[in-house]
């Protein structure tokens, strides 16, 4: 079963967003970051986002989780609120 880490930012801007799209174009993932699909949601009337990534398997999930714990509060988008583990019960794509 597939998991996602889902985490929760406040104090989003979009400008912010913006700028971090311009740092990532043509840059690829961390360093032995296992292969993910992400999604990135933003509330701009209330400044806040969510980044849900989603993995294979337990190993790619902890291995990722490791890495983006450890990267530095300026690589992020706002400040974050929150980091949850789940199931990934069903999804689809059309």
């Amino acid at each position: 079963m597939a998991l996602a880490r889902v985490v929760e930012f406040e104090g989003v801007t979009r400008e912010r967003l913006d700028e971090q799209n311009r740092q990532m174009e043509g840059s690829g993932p961390p360093e032995g970051f296992p292969p993910s699909e992400f999604v990135l949601l933003h509330d701009a009337a209330g400044e806040k986002s969510l980044v849900v990534f989603f993995f294979e398997t337990e190993a790619d999930y902890e291995q990722a989780d490791a890495i983006l714990n450890a990267m530095p509060a300026g690589d992020t988008p706002g400040r974050r609120t929150g980091v949850t583990k789940y199931d990934v019960v069903f999804r689809m794509s059309s």
